[in-house]
């Protein structure tokens, strides 16, 4: 393949029908075609089609049995995306969107976002379609363990460390962790979201929602701006929406708004931290939804992106959440900054409509690196036989995060006063992927 200009034909030959993977491959090879063509390596060595192909995909049954004894069947896969630059490392999603392609598009986009940490992190994504709401603890364990009873020849500390993702928190991981010692009989980081309690890392929970508003505070003092008095949309009410909420607040920024499937909870005066912890208390992972909140207002059906007289959008709750027609509308509004703490939460129409805006956008293989930056962490603390105090976990997390900043404008120049965060985040991860390959040789 002798340019990124082709990849479409490989993609539709050897991964059709994966809309997900389709789209973050296209993002990667538009921003890199001008650095790809500078050097004659990269199409000697047909680095594109090697970024492109997983190292490998292992799909596998999960038959797991209900509180009444019935036994279910749910299809579960670990995308092994490339370990150039270290064991892979990437969550676990349990979904009922989970398949295939969305899993490819998550791995693919894993292998920038670790490069991009300076962590010594291959990528990897994985998952099934089983939904833990609504399931007991006990039916929860039980997926749990059967899932890890195949996992677990797949991965090691030194080969593939998973993590969580949606619905697979320190519960989840707990479970999977305990039947990996039962099988294995070695306590090892093979794991990493784990409680502080057995091993895993303070600040861990808190740590993507964190990042992303450390990522955003760097971007705005690069532009010589700041989070003062910024009147902020989050989308979500998970994770990642509540903390980068907490954070933001913290940091004297004004949060309007987080949501749900159902609706978008409104501030007109900004959430305080009383607010935010009233939200906290709803135990959303436990199907609770915002309309039970007693604090602010909620507007049914309501997307956050319609909400004017707000200077700063955060999409924080999953891919491909805010579409075209809600980018005209954030623009129409004069929202200008942009930062992504989902993976992909932008349609390709919607990213190119604030590229094309010259607005400040701050893409999630950089913005939303915490999470995976403090299981790096994790890994590190584990290797030591210690725990990390919060404060240094917070600590390291801020360095990684402007470090990750500095990277994403190494390769670029401001354009009409704004810096392509995304072309340059695409390009450092590029770069530092396909020098691994090229100094790996063909194999």
């Amino acid at each position: 393949m002798s340019s990124p200009d082709t990849y479409q034909e490989y993609l539709e030959n050897y991964h059709p029908h994966a809309e997900e993977f389709h789209q973050a491959v296209k993002e990667v090879c538009d921003d890199i075609a001008e650095e790809y063509e500078s050097s004659d390596d990269y199409a000697e060595w047909n680095i594109i089609e090697r970024l492109i192909e997983p190292d490998r995909i292992i799909k596998f049954r999960v038959s797991w049995e209900d509180d009444k004894g019935k036994v279910h069947v749910n299809r579960a896969w670990r995308v092994q995306f490339h370990n150039l630059l270290g064991a892979y490392k990437g969550g676990l999603r349990f979904h009922p969107t989970v398949n295939e392609s969305v899993l490819k598009f998550l791995g693919f986009e894993q292998c920038f976002k670790n490069a991009l940490t300076g962590l010594p992190m291959g990528g990897a994504k994985g998952g099934s379609d089983f939904n833990p709401k609504g399931k007991s603890q006990r039916e929860i364990m039980r997926f749990c363990q059967s899932f890890m009873r195949e996992l677990y020849r797949h991965i090691g500390p030194d080969t593939d460390v998973p993590a969580g993702d949606i619905n697979v928190s320190s519960n989840e991981i707990g479970f999977m962790f305990g039947e990996y010692l039962r099988i294995n009989n070695r306590w090892e980081g093979v794991l990493t979201g784990k409680t502080p309690g057995f091993g895993g890392s303070c600040g861990r929970e808190e740590a993507t929602g964190y990042g992303v508003i450390y990522f955003l505070r760097e971007m705005l003092q690069a532009h010589d701006d700041s989070l003062d008095n910024k009147r902020i949309l989050i989308s979500g009410s998970g994770n990642v929406a509540l903390h980068a909420a907490e954070k933001a607040i913290a940091e004297g920024a004004l949060v309007l708004t987080v949501s749900d499937s159902g609706g978008t909870l409104y501030f007109k005066d900004g959430m305080t931290e009383k607010e935010l912890n009233s939200i906290k208390s709803l135990k959303l992972d436990e199907n609770g939804r915002l309309e039970e909140a007693s604090v602010g207002e909620y507007q049914e059906d309501k997307k956050p992106w319609g909400i004017d007289n707000a200077d700063i959008a955060l999409p924080c709750a999953t891919q491909n959440e805010l579409d075209d027609k809600d980018a005209e509308t954030l623009l129409g509004n004069e929202v200008r900054i942009l930062c992504e703490g989902a993976n992909m939460p932008l349609t390709d129409g919607a990213r190119k409509q604030f590229l094309n805006a010259n607005a400040l956008y701050g893409p999630a293989k950089a913005a939303n690196a915490g999470g995976v930056a403090v299981s790096g962490l994790e890994r590190s603390q584990n290797a030591e036989l210690t725990t990390w105090p919060i404060s240094r976990v917070d600590e390291e997390l801020n360095r990684i995060m402007k470090e990750i900043h500095e990277r994403c404008i190494q390769h670029v120049e401001k354009k009409d006063g704004v810096y392509p965060y995304s072309r340059g985040a695409n390009i450092y991860g590029f770069k530092k992927l396909a020098g691994a390959m090229v100094a790996h040789g063909i194999g």
